[in-house]
């Protein structure tokens, strides 16, 4: 398991801004240690823990990166030149022999330079009768050729450590020959929601019951970061109960994450047990929605309490939790950048916090994107997630939003992945 101490998170202000979170976890996480090497298929998600060093050149060989014909540019002059074509040059396939001197090759995308040859010209551009073809005059010497190693010279860091696996970085390992990855292992991560008055969806709803929602929120958000989530249900507020439990799960786990329970009602126990059976500081975060926020350490086991609000758990686990587990999982900070958007609608704010604004998005005629605030604000509005596009982002100095004005949008995507 990942090892953190009591006091890692321990911040001694009154509430913590959005940038501070993620530059406390960032200097007082360790990552988790184990690695493991996995088939290239599977290594999709997953952190790289050491660089990949180009075993190869790529490409391995000088090859045309046209179908067209291969050249001597020293035959060329300052009008069209008339050239004897001596073979034909597949992918696959080598030169026979060398290019002299007024002669050409028919050479295919991916195919080997000929020696001697050192331009290609597309077909489109040339006239080609039986075995002659003449091409035009202007051509630079080497165009149309890629040389090796021009992508990735053999012995350069292809892919660095830290690096979270994508489709396009699992092409890069195919092309260069690998057929393994060393990886992280995967960050553990136990989850529950409190409450006595959330039911197990499937379950009959009593009159004063809500089904909960936040762990089927919780466990999708999980997934696309690849982590190995242990559900572990709902916990009661019984303040012995939740202690036996959190205890319990952080044995077998880097990260305990709850939703629930974190403010200051009577019945809100999770602060005061996790401050009793581990160490905690409750980071009342400057950002709306979603201030009440814990976070601190279970038998050196991270552990982070989200509001009861779904809209508040979302917003939250993106900006808290998601860097948490980035960092714990090794991987390179991944920084949100809002996109530029146009404000279609007036909105006020408290000065110092972040805040975050459900929207839609529309397409004017000048290709510029308007966004358009969802009509209802509560945390607990499901729909607000379900029937917008992504989040506005106020900065924490920001008091007041105008018709027309430029504000950074995040689209769900981004956020999620």
């Amino acid at each position: 398991m990942a090892q953190l101490s009591d006091d890692c998170f321990a911040f001694g202000g009154p509430l913590l801004a959005v940038d501070e979170v993620e530059r406390l976890i960032h200097e007082r996480v360790t990552p988790v240690g184990e690695t493991e090497t996995v088939a290239l298929d599977d290594a999709g998600g997953r952190v790289l823990a050491a660089n990949v060093v180009a075993p190869i050149d790529l490409p391995p060989f000088d090859n045309s990166a046209v179908d067209g014909y291969a050249v001597r540019h020293a035959d060329l002059g300052k009008e069209e030149t008339k050239l004897t074509i001596i073979g034909r040059l597949t992918a696959g396939r080598a030169a026979a022999r060398e290019t002299g001197p007024g002669e050409a090759i028919r050479i295919f995308t991916g195919a080997p330079m000929p020696a001697g040859a050192d331009t290609v010209f597309m077909q489109e551009d040339v006239r080609a009768a039986g075995d002659f073809v003449t091409v035009p005059p202007g051509l630079k010497r080497g165009a149309n050729r890629r040389l090796a190693g021009e992508d990735v010279p053999k012995g350069a860091v292809a892919l660095h450590a830290g690096r979270r696996l994508q489709p396009q970085d699992l092409s890069m390992a195919a092309a260069l020959g690998l057929r393994t990855m060393a990886v992280r292992r995967r960050v553990r991560v136990a989850i529950f929601s409190t409450g006595d008055e959330i039911v197990q969806p499937g379950t009959p709803l009593p009159a004063a019951g809500l089904y909960d929602a936040n762990r089927a929120l919780l466990r999708g958000l999980l997934a696309r970061l690849d982590v190995l989530v242990s559900d572990l249900g709902i916990l009661r507020d019984d303040p012995e109960q939740l202690s036996l439990r959190l205890a319990a799960a952080a044995a077998g786990h880097d990260v305990v994450l709850t939703s629930g329970g974190v403010s200051t009602g009577e019945a809100d126990h999770v602060k005061e047990v996790v401050g009793a059976v581990g160490s905690l500081v409750f980071w009342r975060v400057a950002i709306k929605p979603g201030r009440p926020v814990a976070m601190g350490v279970l038998g050196g086991a991270a552990f982070v309490g989200l509001p009861g609000n779904p809209v508040a758990v979302f917003v939250t686990f993106a900006r808290v939790v998601r860097p948490l587990l980035l960092r714990l999982a090794g991987a390179a900070p991944e920084p949100l950048i809002a996109l530029p958007v146009v404000s279609g609608f007036a909105y006020k704010k408290k000065k110092g916090r972040r805040e975050y604004v459900r929207v839609s998005l529309t397409r004017r005629d000048d290709g510029s994107c308007v966004a358009s605030k969802h009509p209802q604000d509560g945390a607990g509005v499901i729909s607000s997630l379900t029937a917008t596009d992504g989040l506005a982002e106020l900065a924490d100095d920001v008091t007041e939003i105008s018709v027309g004005q430029t504000i950074g949008f995040l689209p769900y995507s981004v956020l999620t992945g």
